[in-house]
């Protein structure tokens, strides 16, 4: 027998939850365990004042625990502010898997999973996020109500990545009109980070708009099949961002925008798909400012993932789908001008409208 545990003394000095950054009023974070099926997943509820918590579940093979539990909780606070700045009466949550995807994952494991989410009687609902498909989705509704993104066959929305890539593209051609006076993206350099099904069908939709896209991507394989798919380029330097370029869309994962990136980076604008592109929110929203690169707020315009979602919720058609997804457009250019006119940075303009949403709510409430 080893004596190699953590002190409860030790334990309460490190605030492992409590204690993290990323930790922001959290309502309810959830730890899931099964030995049988392998399952280790954290559950981040962060605000339900809108309504209940919604976000998908994402599965990484996280370096550690703790890796694990500052992403549930950077993306779970993403979610809060994504439904309120986007009109949904929905609040923030996340979950995520400890795992590879690719080897990790079984029906089992899913199934299980979903069992924890239905424990939660509704506070959170589950959907699709990075390591995920529509068909695990399909094995949680086996097990529980509270899950979106199922097979249209099955009665749902089906995978929201095309209309997530739409939302980006409508932010981007926004923020293209702010910076350049035009949202024509005809010969724009535009690169490209990350091709999964988000980024693939935002590179579609640039090509059909007759931009110049470079595309990068730790999988060479995937980057050879979208290079023939839509005639392309494939990046082949070292340092994406000192790259001159007229628009950066990082489309992977997270902090690609930090102290070792940001004074590196020549894009007049950044509109990309992932979440939390910056590492520090407030100072590299500063600094990018103070740059004049101007920042399309990630969780407003990737906001069409959860906007098709909701659908399924409200019960209404694709063309409204389509149609409030258009909407980031109107509501980005507002938020630009907004930053714009108080001399404050797009990402603080953004969360001010979310959070204002939220406290009127909250007083409503109360009444």
């Amino acid at each position: 027998m080893t004596s190699d545990i953590i002190s409860p003394k030790e334990l309460s000095q490190m605030d492992p939850v409590f204690g993290q950054a990323s930790f922001d009023d959290h309502e309810q974070i959830v730890f899931c365990n099964d030995k049988d099926t392998g399952l280790k997943a954290i559950i981040g509820i962060h605000n339900t004042v809108l309504g209940p918590a919604l976000g998908g579940t994402r599965m990484w093979k996280y370096a550690n625990e703790w890796e694990a539990l500052n992403d549930v909780l950077r993306l779970s606070r993403g979610m809060t502010f994504k439904s309120a700045i986007t009109g949904l009466n929905l609040g923030g949550g996340k979950a995520v898997i400890i795992g590879d995807a690719k080897t990790d994952k079984t029906p089992e494991l899913m199934s299980r999973f979903g069992e924890f989410v239905n424990s939660l009687g509704g506070k959170y609902i589950t959907a699709e996020d990075v390591g995920m498909t529509t068909e695990d989705m399909d094995i949680v509704r086996n097990v529980t109500p509270y899950v979106t993104g199922i097979s249209e066959s099955k009665g749902g929305a089906g995978n929201p990545s095309p209309i997530t890539a739409y939302g980006v593209f409508m932010g981007m051609k926004a923020a293209a009109k702010f910076q350049y006076g035009s949202d024509v993206l005809e010969d724009k350099n535009i690169y490209v980070q990350g091709i999964g099904h988000v980024g693939e069908a935002l590179v579609e939709h640039l090509v059909n708009e007759g931009a110049n896209v470079t595309i990068a991507d730790i999988n060479q394989e995937r980057l050879e099949e979208v290079r023939s798919k839509y005639g392309v380029t494939i990046y082949g330097g070292s340092d994406i961002y000192s790259e001159p370029m007229d628009i950066y869309a990082p489309c992977a994962l997270g902090a690609t925008i930090n102290d070792k990136t940001i004074n590196r980076l020549k894009a007049k604008i950044v509109a990309g798909a992932a979440n939390n592109q910056l590492e520090e929110e407030n100072r590299h929203g500063k600094i990018l400012q103070e740059r004049g690169i101007v920042y399309a707020p990630d969780f407003l315009i990737n906001a069409g993932g959860i906007i098709n979602v909701y659908a399924e919720l409200e019960n209404y058609d694709k063309q409204e789908i389509m149609r409030k997804t258009e909407n980031i457009y109107n509501t980005t250019l507002e938020i630009l001008d907004n930053a714009k006119v108080n001399n404050i940075t797009t990402h603080t303009a953004a969360l001010n409208i979310a959070r204002e949403r939220i406290e009127t709510r909250k007083r409503e409430n109360s009444k």
